[in-house]
């Protein structure tokens, strides 16, 4: 039985007391389509165990929801005959997300269709960003 949180919209929806257009699911994985998509068949893949943000989620969660990622963005591409596809994730406030319960968004893409990223800001200098890797480098040894 997947741990879920009673407040959370997204366990909400996946337990089914709140209605959602469901497009695939096992025991460890739920996706359905987003009602606010930057495309049509953009979806959303949630682990049916509750964790607010990636840090939290489980290594066992994180590979089923890549699996079903993979399912699902190859089914974009038949179904709706997308060229390509997004794989979004936001972690806290800062970053966009407003669901706090581990979710990733795959959006179907075509060429010409105007979505797009606005291009970083880039680095000032090569020392600029040696500093930024090594910082970087440097917590994840921690």
């Amino acid at each position: 039985m997947a741990h879920t949180d009673p407040d959370c919209l997204f366990c909400r929806i996946v337990s089914g007391e709140i209605p959602g257009a469901k497009v695939y699911e096992n025991e460890h994985v739920f996706a359905f389509l987003d009602i606010s998509p930057f495309a049509e068949g953009h979806v959303l893949v949630v682990p049916r165990n509750h964790s607010a943000n990636i840090l939290e989620l489980s290594e066992a969660d994180g590979a089923e929801v890549l699996a079903a990622i993979r399912r699902i963005g190859a089914a974009l591409m038949k179904a709706l005959g997308a060229e390509g596809f997004h794989v979004m994730q936001n972690n806290f406030p800062a970053a966009g997300q407003t669901v706090f319960h581990t979710h990733f968004h795959v959006i179907p893409r075509k060429a010409g269709d105007g979505f797009s990223f606005a291009p970083g800001k880039g680095y000032a200098d090569a020392d600029t960003m040696k500093r930024v890797a090594g910082a970087i480098a440097k917590a994840i040894g921690d």
